[in-house]
């Protein structure tokens, strides 16, 4: 099993670090695992996304030109990455970030309000981790303990206190993702 994901939207939405936990998840299940990130020299409001592979077998190259599911965050990257997923596969956007939805219809199409959502828990951190939710459950690639272990991992120990929340963002995403 294999893969091959595109997050992408504006800095300061927690792009990148989504994908880290999400790598890190990936390594403590043991599976093979590519992180990259792009970012322009703006980072935070500027246009940002990270390719994250993770797959039972050894990854032969971490670029990619097409994606089995696409994160969407923001307008400019669902024009960019839009055409780049691979027939068949997911895009997952969040309704706030996004005018005009996606038309393919050779994709499965899934929203998540997670912006809506981060607002309700008074908590606009949890964005990420509400989407990171939507995609565990479409797609179980990590198990819930090992993104438990991936945040503790990332996070520095002083907000560890945090990973609770961080939980229960995962369980509302869960929760919130309806496809159209």
């Amino acid at each position: 099993m294999t893969k091959e994901i595109i997050i992408a939207g504006f800095g300061g939405q927690g792009v990148l670090s989504m994908g880290k936990i999400l790598a890190y998840s990936g390594l403590m299940d043991g599976k093979e695992v590519s992180w990259m990130p792009a970012y322009g020299p703006e980072q935070r409001g500027g246009t940002a996304n990270v390719t994250v592979i993770i797959s039972d077998e050894k990854i032969s190259s971490p670029i990619l030109s097409q994606y089995d599911v696409a994160i969407i965050l923001n307008q400019p990257s669902l024009e960019k990455f839009e055409n780049r997923v691979k027939p068949g596969g997911i895009l997952i956007y969040d309704g706030y970030g996004i005018i005009h939805p996606p038309t393919r219809k050779d994709i499965k199409v899934y929203r998540i309000d997670a912006m809506d959502a981060a607002n309700e828990m008074n908590n606009s951190k949890a964005f990420n981790m509400i989407v990171l939710g939507g995609l565990l459950k479409l797609c179980p690639i990590v198990n819930n303990e090992s993104v438990i272990k991936g945040l503790k991992k990332t996070l520095p120990e002083r907000h560890h206190h945090l990973i609770p929340m961080n939980e229960e963002a995962i369980n509302k995403g869960m929760n919130l993702i309806k496809e159209m």
